[in-house]
């Protein structure tokens, strides 16, 4: 199987079901932001044990953002075609980043002043994960706009918390573990 096809040589690319927009649409900015970010999230697990907590968080909000793209690479002609929690993003994946932000932030003791990030490989994985989060959302507007009943910005501000804190966590367990 070849994995060109040559329909995108004119500047347009495929979303699902069909359609055909500009490589520079929203749809296309706002998912190339999110696979950037699913790459980023996929970086920082590298770091972190297979079997630990932190690994299943992370594979969990990797496949969440493979529903968000599947939101984002729809038209609004065929967003019936969407199921909520598989290829579009609910307000149920919303709370359970809050959930996790919650149980995660009872770990440990908050910083109190501006962190510098890079205190370690994993902490500064999940630092940069959340500057291309925070792209992401901010590249969500437009398409939020577009599509007034989406909670993709929602759900992207929830995860940019989310990996904050992540990376926090790993900071501070980082620095028991060096006692």
């Amino acid at each position: 199987m070849k994995i060109y096809t040559r329909k995108g040589d004119d500047g347009t690319t495929g979303l699902l079901y069909g359609a055909r927009v500009a490589k520079d649409s929203i749809h296309i900015e706002l998912n190339g932001a999110v696979d950037e970010a699913q790459a980023a999230l996929g970086l920082a697990r590298s770091f972190c044990g297979n079997n630990s907590k932190l690994n299943e968080i992370l594979i969990g909000l990797e496949r969440d953002l493979w529903v968000l793209m599947a939101e984002v690479a729809t038209l609004e002609a065929s967003r019936s075609k969407l199921k909520e929690g598989s290829s579009r993003v609910s307000t149920k994946m919303v709370e359970r980043i809050e959930e996790l932000i919650d149980e995660i932030a009872d770990l440990f003791e908050m910083p109190k002043e501006f962190v510098v990030p890079g205190s370690n490989q994993l902490s500064a994985a999940l630092d940069l994960a959340r500057t291309v989060i925070r792209r992401s959302e901010r590249l969500s507007l437009g398409f939020c706009s577009e599509i007034p009943d989406s909670v993709v910005g929602v759900y992207l501000n929830r995860l940019s918390d989310l990996a904050w804190i992540l990376a926090r966590w790993c900071e501070a367990e980082h620095l028991l573990a060096r006692g």
